[in-house]
C-alpha cells in the first residue's frame, strides 16, 4: 500500500484558547481581587475555602482581553454563539466574574459552567505539581494528577480523554479560554499552607441588545 492510497481524515473539533497575560492584565486583576465582594460560594460547584464576586471597572478587562479573544476564537474553531437558539443576534458580554481561594485538601469536582465562553486565570500557585506527586499515596500511581488542572471530553467514538494542567508558580498568569459546557475539575493539593489563588468567569450573548448581522 502506497501514501497516495490513503486519505486521512480529521474531524471539526473545538479546543480552547491559552494565554499569558501581560503585566498591566496581572495588575489589574489584582487590583479587582484587592476590591473583591460579596462571597458567592453558594452558586459554584467547588469544594474550596471562598469564592467572591470581583468586578470589571468600567470594563477594562472584558474590553481589552476577553472581548477580543472571543474573535480570536470565532476565527480559530467558529463562533459558539450562533449554536444558541435565539431569534435575533446579539453581542457578548461578561456575565460572571469571581476570584477563587483553594486550601489544601479543597478541590472543583467534575463540572462545566454557564454560559458560552468561560476562563480560568491561575494568579497565585503555591506548589509544584513533582513534588505533590512524591507524597507516599500518589508515588506509584500511573495517574499523577495531584494538585492539577484537567479537561474532560468525548472522541469521536465515545472515549473519555483528558487534558492536563500540572500546577507550578511558572504558569501563574496563564489564563485558558474555553467553551463553557466542556468539563473540568481542579484536584486537590496537600502540605502547603497557602491559599492557591485562581479567577474565573463566564461570557454570554446579552440577549437585551440586538445586533445587526454583519
Amino acid at each position: 500500500m502506497t501514501l497516495n492510497q490513503v486519505k486521512v481524515v480529521r474531524p471539526e473539533s473545538c479546543g480552547w484558547l491559552e494565554k499569558n497575560l501581560s503585566i498591566q492584565e496581572m495588575d489589574y486583576l489584582w487590583r479587582c481581587v484587592d476590591n473583591r465582594k460579596e462571597s458567592i460560594k453558594n452558586t459554584l460547584a467547588g469544594n474550596i475555602h471562598e469564592s467572591n464576586k470581583i468586578i470589571d471597572e468600567n470594563d477594562w478587562f472584558w474590553k481589552n482581553t476577553l472581548n477580543p479573544l472571543t474573535h480570536v476564537y470565532a476565527n480559530e474553531f467558529g463562533n459558539l454563539g450562533e449554536n444558541i437558539p435565539v431569534n435575533q443576534f446579539h453581542s457578548y458580554f461578561l456575565q460572571s466574574f469571581w476570584v477563587n481561594y483553594q486550601k489544601q485538601g479543597e478541590f472543583n469536582p467534575p463540572h462545566n459552567h454557564n454560559g458560552v465562553y468561560s476562563f480560568v486565570i491561575w494568579m497565585k500557585i503555591p506548589t509544584r505539581h513533582f513534588e505533590q506527586n512524591r507524597l507516599s499515596f500518589a508515588l506509584n500511581s500511573n495517574t499523577h494528577k495531584v494538585s492539577s488542572f484537567e479537561f474532560q471530553y468525548e472522541d469521536i467514538i465515545g472515549e473519555q480523554r483528558y487534558f492536563t494542567y500540572e500546577m507550578n508558580p511558572e504558569i501563574e498568569g496563564t489564563m485558558l479560554f474555553f467553551p463553557s459546557r466542556l468539563m473540568h475539575q481542579v484536584f486537590p493539593f496537600y502540605n502547603c499552607g497557602e491559599d492557591r489563588i485562581s479567577i474565573s468567569g463566564n461570557i454570554s450573548l446579552n440577549t437585551k441588545e440586538v445586533m445587526e448581522k454583519v
